[in-house]
């Protein structure tokens, strides 16, 4: 295990992947994962609650779902981390950022980026799930905007979406 070091101003130096692309950043003991990805230009993490319940920064480190807002930043060395930047984008978006529009599931749009990390998070391990391990998967994801039904569908969308791509490299 490599060892963290501190330089004169008392910062740590860490080095990390974020969105297939290389970081080495200094990070004050006391600056969370989502602070220091909003500070790297990556702003669809959404600050939410600061408290790891509403799930609006919810990210992919090491392939597995995690609120950004509680962590230290710290634990991202040596780490994989995917924000909603790292799916895909307006010209070519991920199939579930695709069926999240498709579906409606959109209103304010404040809690997507996380529940569509979430999302991915459920079907990279199950690739067909039922109704009941959606709203559980979801249940961490805060929504004012709605009942929740237009993110289920979303969800039976993009599953349905990857299975018929299977064939292409998705992240």
């Amino acid at each position: 295990m490599k060892k963290i070091t501190r330089n004169a101003q008392g910062f740590f130096n860490i080095s990390f992947i974020l969105n297939s692309k290389d970081f080495s950043v200094a990070v004050s003991p006391k600056e969370t994962l989502l602070d220091l990805i909003r500070r790297l230009g990556y702003k669809g993490t959404k600050r939410g609650c600061d408290s790891g319940d509403c799930g609006s920064c919810a990210i992919i480190m090491n392939s597995v779902a995690v609120v950004s807002c509680v962590l230290p930043a710290l634990y991202a060395d040596g780490k994989e981390i995917i924000t909603i930047e790292g799916l895909g984008d307006v010209s070519n978006p991920h199939p579930i950022q695709s069926a999240f529009v498709e579906a409606g599931a959109v209103q304010c749009g404040f809690c997507i980026p996380g529940m569509i990390m979430t999302t991915k998070f459920l079907l990279n391990r199950i690739e067909n799930p039922d109704e009941k391990t959606i709203k559980h998967y979801l249940d961490g994801n805060l929504c004012r905007c709605t009942g929740y039904i237009k993110q289920v569908n979303a969800v039976k969308l993009a599953s349905s979406k990857l299975k018929n791509i299977k064939n292409r490299k998705w992240r």
